[in-house]
């Protein structure tokens, strides 16, 4: 099963897959974290001019699926943390792998411009970054997530999103 937990830069995807992976991996072993952001650091971009345009970030895109498939086809849990701003890759996660869910970490752009832990809001509208998803680059909202969560960002929320998604597939691993 590949658990694909998609939303914005800041929306709380990394912290809610930890909890989510610890929940699973706790029961079955045979359970992978990936995250976007680690997955990024292991192929060394480094460049944000040339690693996060909507060309690399399509290659991004593809390798997480390539991996979560490789995976997923060794009877490995996967929990995936991404943006996942196309909408194809995600029609083909739902075809490729042997059970798909999708999580969907819903914050507006506002909300998210107002927390910017990494700044990324506030240099892109400032015109000082390019190549960020919801500013200048199109985040394309899931068609049809399993789950929608309107992170709250406190961790009793996060928890309870995590719980949500364990109640719902714990059956189906």
């Amino acid at each position: 099963m590949v658990i694909w937990i998609v939303g914005l830069s800041g929306a709380g995807k990394s912290t809610v897959g930890r909890k989510l992976y610890d929940k699973i991996r706790a029961c079955y072993p045979n359970t992978v974290l990936l995250d976007g952001d680690n997955v990024r650091q292991v192929f060394a971009h480094e460049n944000p001019e040339q690693d996060y345009s909507l060309a690399a970030r399509r290659k991004s895109a593809e390798r997480l699926h390539g991996l979560s498939l490789l995976l997923d086809q060794q009877g490995i849990h996967v929990v995936c943390c991404a943006i996942s701003m196309f909408r194809d890759v995600t029609a083909l996660n739902r075809q490729r792998f042997s059970r798909f869910v999708e999580v969907f970490m819903d914050v507006p752009l506002e909300v998210l411009s107002e927390r910017d832990g990494k700044g990324l809001y506030a240099r892109a509208q400032a015109g000082l970054m390019t190549y960020v998803v919801g500013v200048d680059l199109p985040f394309e909202r899931p068609q049809a997530p399993e789950f929608t969560f309107t992170n709250s960002f406190t961790e009793v929320d996060a928890e309870s999103y995590a719980n949500a998604v364990w109640l719902a597939i714990e059956g189906q691993l």
